[in-house]
C-alpha cells in the first residue's frame, strides 16, 4: 500500500496512540505550553527566539514521522517566548514523502494533548495572485483543499469523540480575532506594506503546479498555494485548537505557457532565509499578545 491509504490499519493513529506520544514527551520536559507553533520551509530558525529549550529530534519520539525534506530539521522544540510556554515544530513532514494525511497532522492531536490552546502555522507558497509579490507575509482568512475533496485528509475514518465531532465545520477555520491581532501587529511593526489577507490552496506536491492547474487556482479564488498546512488545521479545528497561519510568498507561480520562469526549491529556501526575520518579529511579538 502507498503513503496516501488513509484507512489502512498500518497508519490508523488514535487517541491512545497520541496520548502515549503525549506523555512520553511531558515526561521529559517541564514545559507545558498552550502555544503550538509549525515552521515552513526555511522558517526554522524561529528556534533561535525560544530560550529554556528541550529538544527532541523526530525520530526519536513515538509515533512521529521523519522529515526528508531540505530547509526542515525535523526537530519538536519546547521552550519559552515572550514569558509564554510554546512547543515548536521545526520543520514538518509532507504527504509527498509518502505519509497518510493522518500522520502529517498527528503531531497535531499531540499538542491537544500537552495542552496547546492556540496554533500557529507558517509555510512557503507561491503566488497566484498576480498582485503579490515575493517576499510577502499572507495571514491565511480561508483555505481550499483539493486534496481533501478528493477525500484525502486527516478526519476521514472512524471519528473519535474525545478529539472531536463527526462533521466539523471549516468556515472559520482560521480565527477572526487572530487574524485582526496579526494584522493589527504587522501595522505596528511596520510591515503594512508587505503583509496581505488571503486565501491558501493545498495542494500534495511534490511537483509545483502546471500553467493550466495555476489559472484554474486563480479562478478559483485563492491567493498563494503550496504543499502543506491544511491537514494540520482540519486536525487543530477538529480538536477545539485556535488557527493563525501565514504564508511567505517565496516564488510567483507560472501563469503564462511561453514564460521563461521556473520555480524551484532552493527559491523558496532563499526568500525563506531573507524575509526570515520579519517573519520571527511578527510571530514573536503575535506570541506574547495572546491571551487563553
Amino acid at each position: 500500500m502507498n503513503g496516501f491509504t488513509t484507512l489502512s490499519a498500518s497508519n490508523v493513529l488514535g487517541y491512545e496512540d497520541a496520548k502515549s506520544t503525549a506523555e512520553f514527551l511531558l515526561s521529559r520536559t517541564d514545559h507545558r505550553p498552550t502555544i503550538g507553533v509549525i515552521c515552513g520551509s526555511g522558517l526554522g530558525g524561529m528556534v533561535k527566539l525560544l530560550t529554556d529549550t528541550d529538544s527532541f529530534e523526530f525520530r526519536d519520539i513515538p509515533n512521529f514521522a521523519t522529515s526528508t525534506v531540505v530547509g526542515h530539521a525535523g526537530k519538536l522544540v519546547f521552550g519559552s517566548l515572550q514569558d509564554k510556554s510554546v512547543v515548536l515544530m521545526q520543520g514538518r513532514v509532507h504527504m509527498y514523502e509518502g505519509h497518510s494525511a493522518r500522520k502529517v497532522a498527528f503531531p497535531v492531536r499531540v499538542f491537544k494533548l500537552l495542552g496547546v490552546k492556540t496554533l500557529i502555522v507558517t509555510n512557503a507558497a507561491g503566488a497566484i495572485n498576480r498582485t503579490y509579490n515575493v517576499g510577502d507575509l499572507m495571514v491565511i482568512c480561508d483555505h481550499i483543499n483539493l486534496v481533501g475533496l478528493a477525500g484525502l485528509n486527516p478526519l476521514v475514518g472512524v471519528n473519535d469523540s474525545r478529539f472531536g465531532t463527526r462533521f466539523p465545520p471549516m468556515s472559520t477555520a482560521y480565527d477572526k480575532g487572530l487574524r485582526s491581532l496579526g494584522l493589527k501587529l504587522a501595522s505596528e511593526l511596520g510591515m503594512k506594506e508587505f503583509v496581505r489577507e488571503g486565501v491558501y490552496s493545498f495542494q500534495s506536491g511534490p511537483m509545483f503546479e502546471t500553467v493550466g492547474e495555476c489559472r484554474l487556482l486563480n479562478v478559483l479564488g485563492a491567493d498563494v498555494t503550496g504543499m502543506s498546512t491544511v491537514p494540520e488545521v482540519l486536525v487543530a479545528r477538529h480538536c477545539g485548537i485556535r488557527v493563525f497561519g501565514v504564508s511567505l510568498v517565496t516564488n510567483r507561480c507560472v501563469m503564462e505557457l511561453d514564460s521563461d520562469e521556473v520555480p524551484n526549491h532552493e527559491e523558496v529556501l532563499m526568500m525563506g532565509e531573507k524575509r526570515s526575520a520579519d517573519m520571527q518579529r511578527l510571530i514573536s511579538e503575535f506570541v506574547g499578545k495572546i491571551v487563553d
